[in-house]
């Protein structure tokens, strides 16, 4: 039976109570989490990750970040994971003192998720985790889903991708015999299997997976 991976707030903070008291406050909402004391340590779990995190997180995840920390900060994290390409799937709320406000809504117009200003309200921050680990969730689906669809495409040969192409621009068989200088009979075959290893049932359907992914 595979496992199915839960849904994982990570805590980054230099202070052990307050890493302490963030995880307490999810366990009442019923939500996992795992702290690490420094930003360095959190890039040490990720480049233990095979392929240096590629294809991670696995299941609906967020980080809970202090901005000011000893050694690399916050901010300079945040970069590092954007650097990675994991801003989508891994939603980024800050936590900072009031001196760090602007730096810290500097990070959101690039891309953070939100900010909270110390102290905050409890309810509120569980809030936002809960929405940020939807985010993370469509983040995750369509990396799926484009992950499949280029599985599909290396499946076809170069004939079956010129058919294809000329399929979704709406050309008849006829046309698209013509264009490529082949027979109806072997336009139709390769039609054929181009919706079946691209699993669609018409041009309509194709053309909107290729537009969608």
């Amino acid at each position: 039976m595979n496992r199915v991976a839960l849904p994982m707030v990570y805590l980054v903070d230099d202070e052990e109570v307050v890493r302490d008291g963030l995880a307490w406050l999810l366990r009442s909402r019923r939500l996992l989490s795992e702290g690490y004391a420094s930003a360095e340590a959190f890039e040490a779990m990720l480049d233990a990750l095979p392929r240096r995190g590629e294809g991670w997180p696995d299941a609906p995840s967020c980080l809970l970040l202090d901005v000011r920390m000893p050694g690399l900060s916050g901010i300079a994290l945040f970069e590092r994971l954007i650097e990675r390409g994991l801003a989508a799937s891994l939603p980024v709320i800050f936590l900072t003192g009031h001196g760090d406000v602007p730096t810290a809504v500097a990070a959101v117009k690039r891309g953070a998720f939100d900010f909270f200003e110390k102290p905050f309200s409890d309810n509120a921050l569980v809030d936002r985790v809960e929405l940020a680990l939807a985010e993370s969730a469509k983040a995750i689906a369509a990396r799926s889903a484009q992950g499949a669809l280029a599985h599909r495409m290396a499946e076809l040969t170069e004939r079956e991708r010129e058919v294809m192409q000329l399929v979704i621009q709406g050309l008849p068989n006829k046309l698209i015999a013509d264009q490529l200088n082949i027979s109806v009979r072997t336009v139709e075959v390769h039609r054929a299997r181009v919706f079946e290893k691209m699993d669609v049932k018409s041009a309509v359907e194709l053309s909107n997976m290729l537009r969608d992914g």
